[in-house]
């Protein structure tokens, strides 16, 4: 009886303290100083203003993260998911992508404009929703930059050690 519940209270201490060790690392996050969770997104970072893409912030990037990959896309086009940037071999020590530019040694893939680089909202009638999704990597996708989104989530098959995502609308 001694035994089992030395036993006991040893596994309680070392489930409390891997709980203490997981809770202060937390998810991976993204977010933007430039609108809410679910906010409306500025006319600058749209294709009525500057058409630049807006600042985000990332926080809790997993250990043994290689590279961060984000796509940001919209669900709610007319003729399906309509893809505004795709990006890769993001720096994990990355904690902010400045507004208006791609991170320094990122790769840039093909958005549904057909271009390499941000495209803002642009919605054609009424909200959508625009998807800001952050990956973290074991190993940097091989891709050139004629990639498009489907090739990114292709290379990311087996690869993904986390994954973070905030929304904005736009009208």
């Amino acid at each position: 009886m001694k035994r089992g519940m030395i036993a006991l209270l040893v596994s309680i201490s070392f489930c409390l303290l891997s709980f203490h060790v997981s809770a202060k690392e937390g998810p991976m996050n993204i977010s933007s100083p430039a609108f809410a969770e679910n906010g409306k997104i500025p006319k600058g970072f749209t294709c009525d203003g500057e058409d630049t893409s807006p600042p985000l912030t990332i926080s809790d990037v997993p250990e043994g993260t290689a590279s961060l990959a984000l796509i940001v896309d919209d669900p709610d086009a007319p003729g399906g998911t309509w893809v505004h940037w795709v990006v890769w071999h993001i720096d994990p020590g990355a904690r902010e992508i400045k507004a208006g530019s791609a991170p320094t040694g990122a790769v840039q893939g093909v958005n549904s404009f057909r271009k390499n680089n941000y495209g803002g909202p642009c919605p054609p009638s009424g909200s959508h929703r625009y998807f800001f999704k952050l990956y973290a990597l074991d190993a940097a996708p091989s891709l050139d930059p004629k990639a498009t989104k489907a090739d990114l989530e292709k290379a990311m098959k087996g690869h993904v050690l986390a994954e973070a995502k905030t929304m904005g609308r736009y009208r």
